[in-house]
């Protein structure tokens, strides 16, 4: 048993039983691939996948722990890497920061500059997708922390914990019926609200399922003509008139001069924006400097009380 056939299980399993993609993958030849885990099957006596000629699939039940066991192996090769990786050279190496374009745009720019002034030397990526796809990132060691709102607590594989705490707003063009009731947020109703179309958040993002649910409850039909991922988006849309706009207030800011604001604390619930990395990872010591430095920076910014 080796490294290189524990490997070669793992990705066979990411790529969907694909040996082709697999082999492509880890930059080597479909037979020696298969001959590998053969070799490895022969040895632990049992069959990690179900073959149909030569192709692959099923995991076989013993497949699906020895994958698991996989999984966890390489997790511990790597924090060994980045043990000595730690040690050796502290100030320098990679930050991958997997996000939503909310938390990228609008909670993380401060304290990634004040990371960069105080680690000129480590290499900064922030990758954005939806909190299924960061998920998968940390998981898979692409990424060493997500930060989203949904998803990531859904995940065995990580350990999670709350950043900060947030509401939807609603949030129309001056002129707009609903701008009238500008400092008088009690008379904001869901009732009101459901009078117009509605421009918000993808599915998969920012409390989407919450929102849904809300007016669900209240007995309420919302006609949703238009959502995005991007809140920037959502915003230009309300703009052209195209409905309100439901977003996270922590995404409105003083550049947006132009929209009214109306606060949705009292109507939609709370919600909690999460961080999390992979469970039993060795973290180097910037990485939970950063961490440190977005907690402080939130907090200070947004009290959770």
């Amino acid at each position: 048993m080796n490294l290189q056939q524990i490997r070669y299980v793992r990705e066979i399993a990411r790529q969907g039983l694909n040996l082709t993609q697999a082999a492509e993958t880890l930059h080597t030849s479909q037979p020696g691939v298969s001959r590998q885990v053969r070799e490895l099957e022969d040895e632990l006596g049992v069959d990690i996948f179900v073959r149909q000629g030569k192709r692959l699939t099923a995991l076989t039940p013993a497949g699906e722990a020895v994958v698991q066991i996989c999984e966890r192996l390489l997790g511990e090769v790597d924090s060994l890497k980045r043990v000595g990786r730690d040690f050796a050279d502290a100030d320098r190496g990679e930050l991958v920061i997997a996000a939503t374009h909310m938390q990228a745009r609008y909670a993380l720019p401060a304290v990634i500059k004040a990371f960069v002034d105080k680690y000129p030397d480590v290499r900064l990526s922030l990758r954005q997708g939806a909190p299924r796809e960061l998920a998968d990132m940390v998981i898979g060691g692409k990424a060493d922390i997500a930060i989203a709102t949904e998803t990531l607590d859904s995940y065995p594989e990580l350990v999670t914990e709350p950043l900060y705490r947030w509401h939807h707003c609603v949030i129309v063009p001056k002129g707009h019926p609903l701008a009238a009731l500008k400092g008088q947020e009690k008379k904001l109703t869901l009732s009101k609200i459901a009078q117009y179309p509605i421009v918000t958040y993808d599915a998969a993002f920012s409390g989407r399922s919450a929102l849904d649910e809300t007016f669900r409850t209240a007995g309420l039909a919302i006609d949703v003509v238009l959502t995005a991922i991007d809140t920037d988006v959502i915003k230009t849309y309300v703009r052209e008139g195209l409905g309100v706009g439901i977003v996270a207030g922590v995404a409105i800011d003083g550049r947006d001069t132009d929209l009214i604001a109306l606060e949705g604390a009292k109507l939609f619930p709370e919600r909690v924006t999460k961080l999390a990395y992979r469970k039993n990872a060795y973290l180097r010591g910037f990485v939970r400097d950063f961490m440190a430095l977005l907690a402080d920076d939130l907090k200070r910014k947004r009290p959770t009380a």
